[in-house]
C-alpha cells in the first residue's frame, strides 16, 4: 500500500514535470493513467487503516476519505490534462489550418499567447463602458449566483416535501392499528410544498436551469452587453483592417480576413459566457451539493457523487478530445464540398461553354461521399461516447443508492435523503452532458480569438509618420526622384525611375506588360512606398504628408474597375458622398452613361449592379468610374488603361471629354493604345522597370526609338483591322474646338487650396446650374 502511494506521488511529480516543459515520454503519461486506480484503492485502505489504528471515531475517518477523495480526483485531472498537452498544441495547429487555411510552419503564425492573456483582453472588450451596461452586468453575475443556491434550495426543499408527505401518510393509514390522524391542507402544503414550488417556478423545473424566471432575465440583461461588446470589437476590427494597406491585402484571402473576423468577433462573447454562464457555475454546483450531503447526509454520499463527476468531466474531455480529429476531417471534407459547389456555380458559363454539367455532378457527389464517410465516423463515436457517459452515471447513481437504502434500513436517513441525491445526481450530470463541447468550443474560441488580436496586431508598412502634415495644396506638380520599387523581395520592378510633369499638364506611361507603368501609380497613389528614391507633390515628399488628405485630392480610374454591390447611382455618388442627385446626374452625363442607364435598366439609377458590377457590362463599369472621378472633381487625375474595355465610339466620346476635363488639371495616364495619348505633354516609354525615352510624341516618333517601334506596330495592326486606306491618325481623337475655350464647371480643376470638394469654390455653383440644364 506504501509502496502505491510512493508511485501515486511520483506520478504527480511527473505530470508536474510535464507542466514545466521537462519532457514526459509518453509511457510515463500512461504509467500515470496505470496509477490512478491504485492509488484510489490505496487511500481508500490507508484511511481504513489510519482510522483503526488510531481509533478515530468514523465521521473523523469519513473526512479523512474525502480528503483523500479529492486527492484522487485532483490528480486525475491534472493527468488528464498533461497527458492530452501535446496532443492539443500539435492538433492546435491543424485546427488553425483547418478553421482558417493558414500554414501553421509559417514561423509568423506561431506566436501564441497564454490563454489568461487572451480572456483579459476579451474582458476588456465584453465589459461595457457605459454606466447603465456596467450596472446590467454586475445584475447579471448577481443573479447567477442567486441561481446556484436556486439550485440547491430545489432538491433540498423537494427532500422536505417527500419527507412531509411521506409522514402525513403514514399518520393517516397508520399500521397495527393505531388511530389515523387528520391533516388540513394548510398544514401539508405549508411551507414545504409552497416554498419548493415557489423555488422551482424561479429556477424551473427540477433538472432545467435554463427555462426558469431568474435565467431568463439574466439573459435578457445580458442582451445589451453582448450586443455592446459585439459592436465594439466588430467596429475596431474593421476600421483597424480597411486602415492595413495594399500588400496585406495582397497577401491575404479576403475570404480568410472575413472568416477572422467574424470567428473572432463571436468568440470573444462565446468564451466570456461560457465560463462564467455555464463552466464555473457547474463546478460551483458541484463543490456546493458536496459540501451540503457531506454536512447534512452522510459523507460517503458527498463522496460518490464527487467522485463521479469528476470522473465523468476528464472522460467527457479525453473522449472529445478523440474525437476531435473527426471533427477536423470532417470541416475539411465540408469546406472540400462547398467549395466544389461555389467553384461550379462561379464557373457557370465556363461548365455550359464545354457541356461539363455530368462532370460538376459527379465532382460534387464524390466530395458528398467523402464528407458523409467521415460523418458516419464522428456519429458513431458521439454513441460511443454517449454510452460511457451513461456508464460513469449508472455506475454512480446505483452506488449512491446502496448507501440510501442501508441509511433507510437503519434509520440514518429518511426517503427524502434518498430523493435528494437522486434528484441532485440528476441536475448536476444533465449539464455536464455538455462539458465535451464547452471543451472544444472553449479552444476553438481560443484560436480564434488569437488570429482576430494578431490581425489587430498586424501594422501596415505605409504609415504617416509622427507629425505628417496635410498636402498643402498648389498647382500639383509631380516628381519622380530616382525612385525604386519591388515587391516582395522579388526583382526590382522600378530602377531609378526619374520623371517630372509640371502642374496642369498630362504625362502618360507607356511600355510593355510588366514594364512597372501600374506600380507607379500605385506608389503615387501611396499604396506602397518605394525603397529608394522621392515622390514629390509641389515638392512636399509624399512620405511627409498624410495619406487622407494626399488621396483627397486624387481620383482614379482603375482598368479593372469593381463595383460596390448597390445602386448605380450609389457608386456613382461614392465619388463625393455629399452630392445632390442632380450632381450625380451630371457627372453620369460627362462620362456619357446617363442615357444608358435611363434607357437600358428599367430602375434607372436605382438598379443593383450586383457582386462586383456583373450586372453592367465592362464598359458600363468603366464609365461609371469614370462618372465618380469626374463628380470628385480632384485636382490629380490618375488612369489607368481607362478605356481599355470600351468600343471605338464611346472611346472616342470618352477622350473627347477627358481633353475637356485634363485642361489645367495634373493627369497620369497609363495606356497601351498608343492613339490615345498622342496628344499628352509629355511621354514616358518604360522598359524592364526602367526610363527608356522620354518627351511628346512627335518627340518620340522622331527620335525613332521604342516608342516608335510601338507605334508602327499598332499602326500595322490598325492598318491590317480597318482597311489600307485608314491610317491610326485619323483614328486618333482630333482637337476638338473647346480645346481653348473653357471646360464646363462638372470638369474643371480645383483652384488652389481645394482639396477635391467643389463647396466653397466659385464653380460649385456654375457646376450646380451646368447639372441642372
Amino acid at each position: 500500500m506504501e509502496a502505491c502511494l510512493v508511485v501515486t506521488w511520483l506520478t504527480a511529480l511527473v505530470t508536474a514535470a510535464r507542466g514545466w516543459r521537462t519532457g514526459v515520454t509518453l509511457q510515463l503519461r500512461v504509467l500515470a493513467w496505470a496509477a490512478l486506480p491504485l492509488y484510489a484503492w490505496a487511500t481508500y485502505t490507508y484511511a481504513d487503516m489510519y482510522a483503526r489504528h488510531w481509533g478515530l471515531s468514523k465521521p473523523l475517518a469519513e473526512g479523512r476519505l474525502i480528503t483523500s477523495a479529492v486527492e484522487v480526483a485532483t490528480v486525475l485531472l491534472i493527468a488528464v490534462a498533461e497527458s492530452c498537452k501535446k496532443s492539443t498544441e500539435e492538433e492546435d495547429a491543424a485546427l488553425k489550418e483547418a478553421l482558417l487555411g493558414r500554414d501553421p510552419e509559417n514561423p509568423a503564425e506561431k506566436k501564441k499567447r497564454s490563454w489568461y492573456s487572451l480572456l483579459l483582453t476579451a474582458a476588456l472588450y465584453v465589459w461595457p463602458d457605459t454606466p447603465m451596461l456596467q450596472l446590467r452586468a454586475v445584475l447579471c453575475v448577481m443573479i447567477v449566483v442567486f441561481i446556484r443556491l436556486l439550485n440547491l434550495a430545489v432538491p433540498v426543499l423537494y427532500k422536505h416535501v417527500v419527507d412531509t408527505l411521506s409522514d402525513v401518510s403514514s399518520r393517516t393509514h397508520p399500521s397495527h392499528g393505531e388511530p389515523p390522524q387528520t391533516f388540513t391542507f394548510w398544514q401539508v402544503f405549508y411551507p414545504f410544498v409552497l416554498a419548493y414550488m415557489v423555488v422551482a417556478f424561479l429556477q424551473g423545473g427540477p433538472g432545467t436551469g435554463s427555462m426558469g424566471i431568474m435565467s431568463n432575465l439574466r439573459q435578457y440583461l445580458w442582451i445589451p452587453t453582448t450586443q455592446n461588446a459585439y459592436r465594439r470589437i466588430s467596429l475596431d476590427v474593421f476600421s483597424h483592417t480597411l486602415d492595413l494597406d495594399l500588400k496585406f491585402h495582397l497577401l491575404r484571402k479576403t475570404g480568410e480576413v472575413m472568416r477572422i473576423m467574424d470567428r473572432g468577433t463571436s468568440s470573444i462573447q462565446s468564451v466570456l459566457s461560457t465560463i462564467i454562464f455555464s463552466v464555473g457555475p457547474q463546478l460551483f454546483d458541484i463543490a456546493v451539493a458536496c459540501i451540503y450531503m457531506a454536512s447534512v447526509m452522510q459523507p460517503w454520499i458527498a463522496v460518490i457523487v464527487f467522485v463521479t463527476l469528476m470522473s465523468y468531466i476528464p472522460l467527457t474531455i479525453f473522449l472529445t478530445e478523440w474525437r476531435g480529429q473527426f471533427r477536423r476531417e470532417l470541416n475539411k471534407y465540408d469546406n472540400a464540398k462547398g467549395a466544389k459547389a461555389t467553384d461550379a456555380l462561379l464557373n457557370y458559363e465556363t461548365v455550359k461553354y464545354f457541356g461539363n454539367e455530368e462532370l460538376e455532378r459527379d465532382n460534387f457527389a464524390a466530395a458528398i461521399q467523402q464528407y458523409q464517410k467521415v460523418e458516419y465516423k464522428l456519429l458513431a463515436t458521439l454513441n460511443i461516447l454517449n454510452v460511457l457517459q451513461s456508464a460513469v452515471i449508472f455506475t454512480g447513481m446505483i452506488s449512491g443508492l446502496i448507501v440510501c437504502c442501508k441509511g433507510v434500513a437503519n434509520g440514518s436517513l429518511t426517503v427524502g435523503d434518498a430523493v435528494l441525491f437522486i434528484t441532485l445526481m440528476q441536475q448536476l450530470s444533465a449539464p455536464l452532458n455538455w462539458f465535451g463541447s464547452y471543451y472544444r468550443s472553449l479552444q476553438t474560441n481560443f484560436i480564434d480569438m488569437e488570429n482576430m488580436f494578431d490581425l489587430l496586431a498586424s501594422s501596415p508598412s505605409t504609415q504617416d509618420k509622427p507629425g505628417a502634415k496635410a498636402l498643402v495644396p498648389s498647382s500639383f506638380g509631380i516628381e519622380f526622384d530616382n525612385v525604386s520599387f519591388n515587391y516582395l523581395d522579388g526583382s526590382p520592378v522600378l530602377r531609378n525611375v526619374s520623371w517630372s510633369i509640371p502642374g496642369g499638364q498630362t504625362l502618360a506611361l507607356v511600355g510593355a506588360t510588366g514594364s512597372g507603368k501600374s506600380t507607379a501609380l500605385r506608389l503615387l497613389f501611396r499604396f506602397y512606398d518605394p525603397y529608394s528614391g522621392h515622390i514629390r507633390i509641389d515638392g512636399q515628399c509624399l512620405a511627409d504628408v498624410t495619406q487622407k488628405s494626399l488621396r483627397h485630392v486624387m481620383a482614379v480610374v482603375p482598368q479593372d474597375t469593381v463595383l460596390f454591390n448597390d445602386t448605380i447611382e450609389y457608386n456613382i455618388r461614392y465619388g463625393r458622398a455629399g452630392a445632390t442627385e442632380a450632381e450625380v446626374h451630371a457627372a453620369a452625363q460627362a462620362a456619357c452613361i446617363h442615357e444608358t442607364i435611363l434607357n437600358r435598366f428599367p430602375q434607372g439609377y436605382a438598379t443593383i449592379v450586383g457582386e462586383r458590377g456583373l450586372r453592367l457590362s465592362g464598359g458600363e463599369k468603366q464609365r461609371v468610374a469614370f462618372a465618380r472621378a469626374i463628380l470628385k472633381n480632384p485636382s490629380i487625375l490618375l488612369l489607368d488603361e481607362a478605356t481599355s474595355s470600351l468600343d471605338s465610339m464611346t472611346e472616342k466620346r470618352i477622350q473627347d471629354a477627358l481633353l475637356v476635363m485634363r485642361q489645367d488639371r495634373t493627369t497620369v495616364i497609363v495606356a497601351h493604345r498608343l492613339s490615345t495619348i498622342m496628344d499628352a505633354d509629355m511621354i514616358v516609354v518604360m522598359k524592364e522597370g526602367e526610363v527608356a525615352e522620354t518627351g511628346s510624341h512627335p518627340e518620340l516618333i522622331e527620335q525613332g526609338g521604342l516608342y516608335a517601334e510601338m507605334w508602327s506596330c499598332q499602326e500595322a495592326a490598325a492598318i491590317d483591322k480597318v482597311g489600307s486606306s485608314v491610317s491610326v491618325a485619323s483614328l486618333a481623337p482630333a482637337e476638338p474646338a473647346t480645346k481653348t475655350a473653357p471646360p464646363p464647371a462638372a470638369m474643371q480643376r480645383p483652384v488652389a487650396g481645394s482639396t477635391g470638394s467643389l463647396q466653397g469654390h466659385s464653380q460649385y455653383s456654375s457646376y450646380h446650374a451646368h447639372a441642372h440644364h
